[in-house]
């Protein structure tokens, strides 16, 4: 397993922001620095609308027109736009609304461990990372059960750097049957759906969300398309890797394993440092520089791609003491896992929810729980300058 985090101490001491050339043409600014970051990410000159992104995006197929790889949505809007949209989907996850999944959320993880073979040697993220999150969010939406096993293989496809045409052409295929799939389940919800109800009575996010499309006017149906394809892949793709890559901290650093078994109360605590030391988004979502911006003493000329390197600024020393430890009663730790800013992540309160009913249900059942590799034979996904995501391919654990 290559040592990321050691790249990115390198690189911040070269420099506060690097400019550096990207698999797809063109060049990118990486923020490294945690002030800078945190700045940067709540920066308004840094749009993220696809329509200031450079050319060599376009030509990649990352952007398509002024539409992004999943179409409209928060993720890829300024203000006024996110503002809008970002309230529609706000209301599903707010922290009360959130805390009453705990039971369902319990329930689904206590099946899936039920069904762990004791003794035997099992991919934890195959068997465990990743159905709960997926499930919890197909759950949210009104996705049919059966359709659940595709999500991996749509989003595996769509995550990948089109740096070639076999990889461009991968890309575009998950992209195309997801967005089929979307579509077909959003006319199937629409024709099935109780109008009597207003959208905060729906049983189901895409029903709610359809109620904001056609009664309300809220959202037009590029922007609800779009928003459901975000909540898909970011509603489970992030709780995979903050489930993984935890875990494996956890089995790495076992007198911190043991202190959480020993004082349950050290819970959300720790699922905050295990944000922070191996967060499951080593890099935000692109941002483009609509006017020269200083950062960190650099000039970045307007029209350029800006990267925000959220793993390198959380492991900077200069705002966390020993910041390559692994410390689960951290007191101070304004982690940048979620972002910052107006873009912070909406999913926060039910990742945090999903990461303490994970680690707490896991460990309490499986105390001898051992890695079944050495760490240095772990995979990473392949990560190239635009990827965001950081997770591992595999954790293969005895129980």
């Amino acid at each position: 397993m290559s040592d990321t985090y050691a790249r990115y101490a390198t690189l911040r001491e070269e420099g506060p922001v690097q400019r550096v050339a990207t698999p797809l043409g063109g060049y990118a600014y990486v923020v490294l620095r945690y002030d800078d970051a945190r700045a940067a990410l709540n920066d308004q000159r840094l749009s993220k609308h696809p329509k200031n992104a450079p050319a060599y995006l376009r030509e990649a197929g990352i952007v398509t027109e002024d539409v992004g790889p999943l179409g409209v949505n928060m993720l890829a809007s300024d203000p006024p736009d996110h503002t809008r949209l970002r309230r529609v989907v706000g209301r599903a996850f707010t922290p009360r609304r959130v805390e009453s999944l705990r039971p369902r959320i319990q329930q689904i993880t206590d099946d899936l461990l039920d069904a762990l073979p004791v003794g035997e040697e099992i991919d934890l993220i195959g068997r465990f990372a990743f159905p709960l999150p997926v499930i919890v969010i197909c759950e949210m939406l009104g996705v049919p059960a059966e359709d659940r096993d595709q999500f991996r293989t749509w989003t595996r496809s769509m995550t990948i750097v089109p740096s070639t045409p076999e990889r461009r052409q991968r890309r575009e295929a998950g992209l195309a049957a997801l967005g089929i799939y979307m579509s077909d389940l959003i006319a199937l919800r629409r024709s099935e759906i109780d109008r009597t109800l207003p959208s905060e009575e729906q049983p189901d996010l895409i029903s709610a969300l359809i109620m904001a499309t056609d009664d309300r006017g809220t959202l037009d149906e590029q922007e609800l398309h779009g928003t459901l394809m975000l909540l898909f892949i970011a509603g489970h793709e992030t709780t995979v890797n903050l489930i993984g890559n935890g875990t494996l901290a956890l089995l790495r650093n076992r007198d911190q394993l043991d202190a959480l078994m020993a004082d349950p109360g050290l819970l959300p605590s720790a699922v905050e440092e295990l944000l922070r030391y191996d967060g499951p988004v080593e890099r935000a979502t692109f941002r483009t520089a609509v006017e020269d911006v200083e950062v960190g003493g650099v000039t970045i000329p307007s029209g350029s791609l800006v990267v925000v390197a959220l793993g390198s600024a959380d492991r900077d020393p200069h705002r966390f003491d020993l910041p390559d430890k692994l410390d689960l009663a951290r007191k101070d730790n304004p982690h940048l896992a979620f972002g910052h800013g107006m873009h912070f992540c909406l999913g926060a309160p039910l990742a945090r929810l999903e990461g303490m009913v994970a680690f707490s249900s896991l460990f309490a059942r499986f105390p001898g729980i051992r890695l079944a590799a050495p760490p240095e034979d772990l995979r990473m996904r392949p990560q190239e300058a635009l990827m965001i995501f950081r997770g591992l391919e595999e954790l293969p654990v005895r129980l």
